[in-house]
């Protein structure tokens, strides 16, 4: 049985480590991620530039007050002549992405010629590895990618107990079974999160992302499936050996509204390898919900 943490520790937060002539890019998926990475390097003094990724960032007002170019997936070629003609050295992939451009749909350039093998690699693994190669790509053009976290590192969970609720004994084995197949579907790649109800994980996060295994969840309770069963709780982790700089585990305000209309009791995350988005707003719903959230300790180390 694990043990309730009682303390709650706080992330450290420091300024920026960059040099003085550094320019910081960010990617822009969907979400609120991007727009904390982007008020973030602003406020340490480093404005950054924005890659609107088209049909995928969704907060365009708040990223627009910033210097920006939207680019294309099937033109993704033009990413490293577009990040070297804005002096971009360092690199925010932040926000999600929901889809991956088709080979045949690739916008042809003399630029996209050198990153084909780059791009072929990527598509053909899973979604970690995807990651690791882009990273790694983009590190062999002189372009230092950084993780959102080093950013804004008051977004990452703490340890312990955040919120007024706090979990019941039977929630804690409802932890340790979606602790274990988080993390059992992680080293697969095939997702960060998963849902126990009763003891058991009931659910699985699959390509749809941690939105539709809560709305799977709901259905299973709607439909009978798990009647019988109270409470439950959302654990989401880190995979194993994960590329941290991107896609860490992550929650928000719409997650707590999500469980919530699932009837589970709480979410637990990984601390010092998951992100609390929009923090503030998310733990201030949970308490109005009579939800709890928990930093569990982190399976390894917190920044890989």
């Amino acid at each position: 049985m694990a043990t309730i943490p009682t303390m709650k520790t706080e992330t450290a937060s420091a300024g920026l480590d960059l040099p003085p002539d550094a320019r910081v890019g960010i990617i822009a998926g969907g979400g609120s991620l991007p727009v904390e990475v982007a008020a973030g390097s602003a406020g340490q003094g480093y404005p950054p530039f924005i890659v609107l990724m088209e049909g995928e960032a969704d907060r365009l007002t708040e990223l627009c007050q910033y210097e920006h170019e939207t680019l294309a997936l099937e033109a993704i070629g033009s990413l490293i002549p577009l990040l070297k003609r804005h002096r971009i050295t360092h690199l925010v992939l932040a926000g999600e992405i929901k889809r991956r451009p088709r080979l045949t749909h690739l916008r042809p350039s003399l630029s996209l010629l050198a990153v084909i093998p780059i791009v072929v690699m990527a598509l053909a693994r899973g979604d970690d590895g995807l990651l690791k190669v882009v990273a790694r790509g983009l590190e062999a053009r002189g372009i230092k990618v950084m993780g959102a976290h080093e950013i804004v590192p008051n977004l990452v969970a703490a340890e312990g107990v955040l919120t007024k609720a706090v979990p019941q004994k039977s929630d804690w084995r409802d932890i340790e079974a979606g602790f274990a197949a988080a993390k059992a579907i992680g080293a697969l790649d095939i997702g960060q999160a998963a849902i126990a109800v009763g003891g058991r994980a009931i659910a699985l996060e699959g390509i749809e992302g941690t939105a539709g295994l809560l709305d799977r969840a709901k259905l299973l309770r709607g439909h009978g499936r798990i009647a019988g069963k109270t409470r439950g709780v959302l654990v989401k982790c880190a995979k194993p050996g994960q590329e941290l700089r991107a896609d860490l585990p992550s929650m928000g305000p719409q997650t707590v509204e999500a469980a919530h209309a699932a009837g589970l009791a709480g979410i637990a995350v990984e601390a010092g390898r998951s992100l609390i988005l929009e923090g503030p707003a998310t733990l201030s719903r949970a308490n109005e919900l009579g939800l709890f959230i928990v930093g569990l300790a982190a399976a390894e180390p917190a920044y890989g």
